[in-house]
C-alpha cells in the first residue's frame, strides 16, 4: 500500500539523500541496498529487461526495508509509467527529457485528476481498495515523485521551460549520455559537459527543484555538496559490487605476492 515518500519529505526539509541504481533484476539486491542504508533505489527498466512480476517484487523488497523505490522507465509514454506506479513505485525517473511537452506528458501520466490523467486502478498501491479510493488519489498525487533526467543537449538548452512544468519533483543529471550528445562520448569531465550540468543545476536552484548529482569519484563529492546539492546517486549496484569484489581479491593476491617475495612459500 502506498506510503509516505520519505525521500520527498527529506528533500523538503533540506536533508541529504543517497540513492543507487539497481540494474540486476533481483529483489535480494534491492533488499541489500536498503539494509546498507541507502535512502532510495532507482530500479532500471530502461536499460534492463525486467518482467512485471520481478519488478513488483523488487518494489516489495524495497518496502520491506524502508527504501524508497523509484523506477527508471524507458520514456515519457503513459504505459510504462502506469505499470511502474501500479506495481507500487513511489516515483518514476524519466530519461532523455528534451522539451516542456515531454515533461508535461510525464507529469500527466504520473498523476491523477486534476493534476494528470493516470488511469484509475484499485490494485496494490491502494491496498486493493483497502484505502478509500478518492482519498488514495489525493495521497498518490502528493507522494509520487516525478524525476526528469537531462541527458541531451536539447534538454540543457530548454531546461528553464522544462522545469517550469508544475509537478516535477527532482531533476537528475545524465552526464554520460549528455557527453555523447555533445559529440564527446564518455568525456563526462570535459568543460562543455561540466558547463551544461552547471546550467541545469542553476536552473533547478532558481525554480526550487531539487537537483540530483551522480559523483563519478569520491573527490567530486565535497564540491557538489558545497554547491548546495543534497541528492546523490552513487552509481549502480553492479559497479559497486564489481569494485568491491576486485578490491577484495586484490588484497589477498597482494598478500600472496608479499609472502612469495619473503621466501616463505613452499
Amino acid at each position: 500500500m502506498l506510503r509516505n515518500n520519505a525521500v520527498k519529505r527529506k528533500l523538503q526539509e533540506g536533508k541529504t539523500v543517497y540513492g543507487l541504481f539497481s540494474s540486476i533484476p533481483a529483489p535480494l539486491m534491492v533488499e541489500m541496498i536498503g539494509c546498507a542504508g541507502f535512502d532510495f533505489v532507482i530500479i532500471d527498466s530502461e536499460h534492463v529487461s525486467i518482467n512485471p512480476e520481478t519488478l513488483e517484487n523488487m518494489i516489495r523488497a524495497a518496502e520491506a526495508v524502508d527504501l524508497t523505490p523509484l523506477v527508471r522507465v524507458p520514456d515519457c509514454s503513459p504505459g510504462p509509467i502506469l505499470r511502474a506506479l501500479d506495481a507500487g513505485a513511489q516515483g518514476v525517473v524519466v530519461p532523455h527529457v528534451r522539451s516542456k511537452e515531454e515533461a508535461e506528458a510525464a507529469v500527466r501520466a504520473s498523476r491523477y485528476y486534476p493534476e494528470g490523467n493516470r488511469s484509475l486502478n484499485s490494485g496494490r498501491p491502494a491496498g486493493f481498495a483497502k484505502m478509500d479510493l478518492p482519498a488514495y488519489i489525493r495521497v498518490a498525487n502528493e507522494e509520487i515523485m516525478v524525476v526528469v533526467m537531462i541527458e541531451d543537449r536539447e534538454g540543457v538548452e530548454r531546461i528553464d521551460e522544462i522545469l517550469s512544468v508544475p509537478g516535477i519533483d527532482m531533476v537528475l543529471e545524465g552526464a554520460a549520455d549528455l557527453s555523447q550528445s555533445y559529440g564527446i562520448p564518455w568525456q563526462t569531465r570535459s568543460p562543455i559537459v561540466k558547463e551544461a550540468l552547471k546550467r541545469v543545476q542553476e536552473s533547478a536552484s532558481r525554480r526550487g527543484v531539487p537537483y540530483c548529482a551522480i559523483p563519478r569519484a569520491e573527490e567530486d563529492f565535497p564540491g557538489l555538496y558545497q554547491q548546495g546539492i543534497r541528492a546523490f546517486v552513487l552509481g549502480d549496484e553492479r559497479g559497486v559490487s564489481f569494485r568491491a569484489m576486485s578490491a577484495h581479491l586484490n588484497r589477498y593476491r597482494m598478500k600472496a605476492e608479499d609472502f612469495i617475495k619473503e621466501g616463505n612459500h613452499r
